[in-house]
């Protein structure tokens, strides 16, 4: 996994969703002080083909870059593309946060989904503009917001679950809790409950695209993560979340 400086969340969820079936090796990209958020972001996408070297001769069997925010920035078809090249180039399955989590829906079927942004508002329209041209109907946008402004760090599970409650969306909804750093995992559980939505979030994605590159095969996206024995027993690798 790579993932941004600060990330204080995708090394956690990514580690329980995991759990025993995969070891997890992780880099962070280099530090950049004094720049724009933008600027920041640009220097993740610049950085992207050298990092794969990070882990060196280190035996990988997937390799996943776990920051979705730098991909806006580009169209879902250069994303693609890129990761293509850097696959063919480490010898390795590579996918960004933003590909797994394409291949996640298209592997679920998705079609409509509700975008759960806690990014800044341009950045937000760049995310929606980039699941639109993916193909996706973005049929509702929420903006998720910290209590001290936009910061996907920052976003506490309470804040996440409150802000998405008042958006009254519907029972059956798709929601796609877009970004590695925001903390999703607590809140799966209560914007599920009484429902049918299905929940997908970057981490899930990103954790299910390489456990399914590790094992050789599409893995189970497990309703909720407590299921995880019962269903591993009933057959089949899972990767625990709602879905």
């Amino acid at each position: 996994m790579i993932v941004a400086p600060a990330n204080p969340s995708a090394e956690p969820e990514l580690t329980r969703l995991l759990g025993s079936r995969a070891d997890m090796h992780v880099t962070r990209f280099p530090v950049r002080h004094g720049l724009s958020l933008a600027e920041r972001l640009e220097s993740y996408n610049a950085a992207l083909p050298s990092m794969v070297w990070a882990f060196d001769g280190l035996p990988l069997s997937a390799m996943v870059m776990a920051c979705s925010e730098p991909r806006y920035l580009i169209g879902p078809d250069e994303d693609r593309e890129q990761c293509a090249e850097l696959s063919e180039h480490a010898g390795v399955p590579f996918a960004s946060a933003t590909l797994a989590t394409r291949e996640a829906m298209r592997h679920v079927g998705v079609g409509d989904i509700v975008l759960v942004s806690p990014y800044q508002p341009w950045l937000t329209e760049l995310a929606e503009r980039f699941w639109k041209t993916s193909g996706l109907n973005v049929t509702q946008v929420v903006q998720v917001r910290a209590k001290n402004g936009y910061s996907p760090y920052a976003v506490t599970p309470a804040e996440l679950i409150s802000q998405v409650e008042l958006a009254e969306l519907p029972g059956d909804a798709v929601l796609l809790l877009t970004g590695t750093g925001m903390a999703t995992l607590p809140a799966l559980g209560p914007l599920n409950a009484g429902n049918d939505r299905l929940l997908l979030t970057s981490n899930l994605c990103a954790a299910w695209w390489a456990l399914s590159r590790a094992v050789g095969r599409p893995v189970t996206l497990g309703r909720v993560p407590h299921r995880r024995r019962r269903m591993a027993a009933a057959g089949g690798a899972q990767v625990g979340g709602t879905a």
